[in-house]
């Protein structure tokens, strides 16, 4: 043979199957694209010196990775369906004399056309729109833009490669498959289960109970840190009910349809239910893959938008004031105002040096430790009495913040009595029921009121679990008593310490200017804590400072968001595309049986709409199900983030569902006009 003909022929092959490949080669071609740019960002020079940069590198490298295993995985799913169009095609060449060796040498070809078109095509979209992927990052992150245009040569081999390995391991898939199979296996791939499936009742209803359960789960977790433990394993548990409803119920579905007389015996409906009774089983998985990519996606773009434009609530609501100033007591028995006078004048004499005067002061010294609530108002304050593996003693985990009632009562105003034994409680990100609270071993508080005027500190608004604020007459007293009993490895954790927050009253950047000269007065630049007489300087912190890192942040999580979405938008379209395709081939028969015997076009368009809807939007129904019951988890997750505006969250989901429908509508719109081309006769390819 001619040495040109084995690529003459993978070429011939690809051109006439164009319908196939050319949505397949474009997909490629946007994921290599991505895979690009996002490598580029993660070396990109503007994140160099920006605020937040070492983050989005970061969440950029793990996006990466993300892709990888998603382009895998997606490649081989959709690989699949070229097989089977191409491998009755395959099995006359065997017929006809060629034998698998040469059928291997076109599909070698074939994979070299194909990744040679997609991987230069993707790296080339990718150069040309990796500037303007950048300036949309800087400009998330709010940082200063650049015009200078660089090719990142590294992420350009690092791209050829992940994705040359992907196009080898489908080479070898689809070589195997043929290896295989015999000639008349090939020739008879397409009708391979026409026989009509059977409904598993046992599996439909696992899959029902399993979706209930995960609904179960996200609508009664109260607690955000339990909603980081349970979250991925309700992520599997729809995952797995969702696969299990759609190819064992899907199936019921349609025996159901055929039971009613009324509906079925239609000409509009007659087709297209017998049609889908036997690939329903088959397809059932298709729609349940893109029902899991739908919910990925308005998962991902509600929340990290939620996440970017509530950043300013966040920020607010973790820095109430616009500094903060924290210091550790040397000497836990020195837990009174007098210890940290020095530090305080300190404080404000630097703040005076920049025209600035502390206003709406807020300063306490406080004792933290953490608990896990047993029962009866118990808690168990000591780790390794815990069991770290029982998940619902770690979903009960509580910050316990106890306040000397001299500094509760200087900070509010008020003028409260408390006897030994009893507090004043305060709970943020929690309620509790009952007048009593134990800590095994040692102390025992009486609850003799509520703490309203207590407002949540910077500390506990970051904090992963839920606090509790207890204000005690004697801070130190209590300490003792809570130490009773508990083991030197925790012992060692508890620590008195004092929070000063003010406003200064000065702009932005001279809330910065003022916040970096007290680290460097206070903390000598940093490398060594200042003492004052008993009291270590902890942590000074600024809003406005705070304000980049935020944005850093939540504009990363935004726009790695925004990237992925459009990655598994591409991937669900293809598999629509495809599942449309894939059936007009098979139903061409059919309809062309029909149309003989007097069925006209109007009514297969009919038909196929009948078909179509009453299946297509089964996956969204089931999408928009999934992100009703999980909106409480990861309402609870987002609390994590410092983010508590529910409204903000409801209201990015709400939008993104109906922007998300209507782009699912028109998608619905296309592949149905391919599906009718085929079935009517009205094709390109033949």
């Amino acid at each position: 043979m001619k040495l040109g003909f084995y690529p003459r022929l993978a070429a011939d092959g690809i051109r006439k199957n164009k319908r196939m490949y050319l949505p397949y080669i474009l997909t490629c071609t946007g994921m290599v694209m991505m895979f690009y740019i996002i490598l580029y960002l993660s070396v990109s020079p503007a994140l160099t010196g920006l605020k937040g940069g070492d983050i989005m590198r970061e969440i950029l490298s793990l996006g990466s990775w993300v892709i990888t295993v998603f382009a895998a995985i997606f490649l081989f799913y959709t690989n699949s369906f070229l097989m089977r169009r191409r491998r009755r095609e395959f099995g006359l060449y065997n017929i006809l004399g060629m034998g698998k060796g040469n059928i291997a040498r076109i599909l070698v070809w074939e994979t070299v056309w194909t990744a040679v078109l997609s991987i230069g095509l993707g790296l080339f979209a990718g150069i040309t729109f990796s500037k303007l992927a950048e300036l949309g990052m800087v400009n998330v992150m709010r940082g200063e833009v650049t015009f200078d245009l660089t090719v990142s040569h590294l992420s350009v081999i690092r791209t050829a490669e992940v994705f040359g390995i992907i196009f080898v391991l489908l080479l070898l898939n689809s070589i195997r498959q043929v290896r295989f199979a015999s000639a008349v296996s090939l020739l008879r791939s397409e009708n391979v289960g026409e026989k009509p499936p059977r409904g598993n009742l046992l599996l439909g209803a696992a899959g029902v109970l399993l979706l209930a359960a995960a609904y179960a789960l996200a609508v009664s977790i109260k607690n955000p840190l339990a909603a980081l433990l349970w979250f991925f394993v309700a992520v599997l548990m729809v995952i797995v009910g969702t696969y299990l409803v759609m190819i064992s119920g899907s199936v019921l579905f349609c025996r159901l349809l055929q039971k009613k007389k009324s509906y079925y015996y239609k000409a509009s409906h007659f087709v297209s239910v017998s049609s889908m009774v036997y690939r329903m089983k088959r397809n059932g998985a298709g729609l349940a893959s893109i029902c899991i990519l739908a919910t990925m996606v308005l998962v991902m773009i509600s929340s990290t938008t939620c996440l970017y434009f509530g950043a300013e609530d966040a920020i607010t609501h973790q820095y109430p004031r616009e500094m903060n100033v924290s210091a550790t007591f040397t000497d836990e028995r020195d837990s009174s105002a007098e210890p940290v006078k020095p530090l305080r004048d300190a404080v404000e004499a630097i703040a005076a040096s920049h025209g600035a005067e502390l206003q709406n002061v807020c300063g306490y010294s406080y004792l933290s430790v953490s608990g896990a609530f047993l029962s009866d108002g118990e808690v168990e304050t000591d780790a390794n009495r815990l069991d770290s593996f029982n998940v619902s003693v770690l979903g009960n985990i509580t910050t316990f913040c106890f306040i000397p009632l001299a500094d509760y009562n200087a900070m509010t105003g008020e003028d409260r009595v408390l006897k030994d034994g009893e507090a004043l409680l305060y709970a943020y990100r929690t309620s509790l029921v009952g007048d009593t609270l134990t800590f095994k071993r040692g102390l025992t508080l009486h609850i003799a009121g509520s703490a309203d005027k207590m407002a949540a500190s910077d500390s506990a608004a970051r904090d992963v679990v839920p606090t509790v604020f207890l204000i005690v007459p004697d801070l130190y007293a209590a300490m003792e008593k809570l130490v009773e009993g508990m083991s030197e490895e925790t012992e060692q954790y508890l620590v008195m310490r004092w929070l000063l927050q003010f406003d200064t009253g000065l702009d932005a950047d001279g809330q910065k200017t003022l916040c970096k000269e007290l680290r460097a007065k206070l903390r000598e630049g940093g490398d060594h804590l200042i003492h004052f007489d008993g009291v270590t300087v902890g942590a000074i912190e600024c809003r406005e400072l705070e304000r980049d890192q935020f944005f850093g942040l939540y504009g990363s999580f935004f726009y790695i968001g925004i990237i992925l979405s459009i990655v598994f938008i591409l991937a669900a379209v293809l598999i629509i595309y495809y599942k449309q395709i894939s059936e007009g081939y098979e139903d061409e028969a059919r309809f062309d049986i029909m149309m003989k015997v007097g069925m006209t076009r109007p009514e297969i368009r009919k038909s196929i709409n009948s078909q179509l809807l009453t299946v297509f939007f089964l996956p969204l129904g089931f999408a928009a199900a999934h992100i009703c019951f999980a909106f409480p988890i990861i309402e609870k997750l987002l609390r994590l983030f410092g983010l508590n505006n529910v409204s903000l969250f409801a209201l990015t989901t709400a939008l993104s569902a109906a922007v998300f429908a209507l782009f699912y509508a028109l998608v619905y719109k296309a592949t149905s006009n391919a599906y009718y081309a085929i079935v009517s006769g009205a094709r390109e390819d033949r």
